[in-house]
């Protein structure tokens, strides 16, 4: 069988991983078990390229022969099958080069190919951890984090607060991209959100599949930038669709069915955070904790200048817009009116938006003074000014205040 130009190219991107060998297989891309069964679509498709990086073309045409009889549904499958067909006649320039398909499909099914592939090329170091996800509370047992640039939703276990990396998937996102900012923008939101429901197959048109999961956009960092929109859903495919291209929703991230049902397991509903960047960062452990640290040390500074009862120091921790409308005055006299203040933190989440200049904080809030006490799950957004973080908004989470007591303010 001729070797095309696609093929080569194809075959060069994947030498870029390890050279081939006769013996490492599909396992380098994780497309068998150790027993040989093939684990899924995806990973047939990750044992067909291998088979072409090798240039066994034969064993790479009988591979996705295999993913279309089990996923007759899988248009990337069928374009990279008639391109190895065609490669026995003449040398291919692109992929798709023979398909009879209108140019924007091509485009998109070659996008799909380019973001599949990019799976095992841009993997994380081993070790390495995500910047965004610092540090999860002890009641978030998973957390999703969507990289719109790498078309994947990595799933964590928390670990001791820690992220550990336990499956991924690949996902389609708007088809305008990221950074959702109106109703009808056709954008995928950035930021920190909560599953909020579920919603079964029973429950919708043919069009979200197998299900969905909303999502509880938009939060309070976006009404205060009056983002609008609604409807961001964690959903599935239409059933004669296996996948959609990386950039096709209305806004939504889509997984195929099997994916969707199989992430079913990692959610917790009205409890599981989700992330979604623009691209995932991801860092040594060194610099991973450097992080961490640095914004547990600003909660730990607020809450200790707030026990202090020192006023100007502890407004010192809130930008200029935060103090406005009286706010600033009133938080001014309730602290200086108390005798003493204990203030305690625990349940700590913290997430790191991808430019770094915005920290998300969630907590359980202890406080206590001679006058009044409560507890409350608060969420602060911190964002770094000229080096230095401030609070741009503070809130306590809806349904999540109880007044422990009250003698009088």
């Amino acid at each position: 069988m001729q070797v095309g130009l696609w093929c080569r190219l194809l075959i060069l991107l994947l030498a870029l991983i390890a050279p081939a060998s006769a013996d490492d297989g599909a396992m380098r891309l994780g497309a068998a078990d150790g027993q040989g069964r093939l684990l899924s679509p995806d990973a047939l498709l990750a044992k067909t390229l291998q088979e072409i990086r090798a240039s066994r073309l034969d064993a790479a045409l009988a591979n996705i022969n295999q993913l279309i009889s089990l996923r007759p549904d899988f248009r990337l499958a069928h374009l990279i099958r008639g391109d190895l067909l065609l490669a026995r006649a003449r040398p291919l320039s692109t992929l798709g080069e023979g398909a009879r398909a209108p140019a924007g499909a091509l485009s998109d099914l070659r996008e799909e190919a380019r973001v599949r592939l990019l799976r095992y090329l841009d993997q994380p170091e081993e070790g390495h951890l995500p910047k965004q996800v610092l540090q999860l509370a002890p009641q978030h047992r998973y957390a999703l984090l969507a990289d719109a640039g790498r078309a994947r939703l990595y799933v964590f276990e928390n670990v001791g607060g820690l992220p550990r990396l336990v499956h991924d998937y690949y996902m389609t996102i708007g088809r305008n991209g990221t950074n959702k900012q109106v109703e009808g923008d056709k954008r995928t939101p950035v930021g920190v959100y909560t599953v909020s429901e579920f919603l079964p197959r029973q429950r919708l048109t043919d069009f979200y599949g197998s299900g969905a999961y909303p999502l509880d956009y938009p939060n309070e960092w976006d009404r205060l930038h009056g983002r609008t929109g609604h409807g961001i859903w964690i959903h599935g495919t239409p059933s004669n669709t296996y996948s959609r291209p990386p950039r096709a929703s209305d806004g939504c991230v889509v997984l195929a069915n099997p994916d969707l049902s199989d992430l079913g397991q990692y959610i917790q509903v009205g409890n599981t955070p989700i992330f979604i960047a623009d691209r995932t960062d991801w860092v040594d452990p060194v610099t991973w904790e450097l992080h961490r640290q640095e914004i547990i040390a600003l909660l730990d500074i607020w809450r200790s200048d707030w026990e202090a009862r020192d006023a100007a120091r502890f407004l010192r921790h809130y930008t200029p817009e935060m103090l406005r409308g009286g706010w600033g005055e009133t938080k001014r006299r309730n602290i200086e009116n108390k005798d003493w203040i204990r203030v305690s933190l625990s349940d700590v989440s913290i997430f790191l938006y991808p430019d770094a200049k915005l920290a998300v904080t969630t907590f359980v809030q202890r406080y206590a003074s001679d006058s009044f006490s409560n507890v409350t799950t608060k969420r602060i957004y911190w964002r770094l000014d000229d080096a230095q973080w401030r609070i741009a908004l503070e809130q306590s989470l809806p349904n999540t205040t109880t007044q422990l007591a009250a003698r009088g303010r």
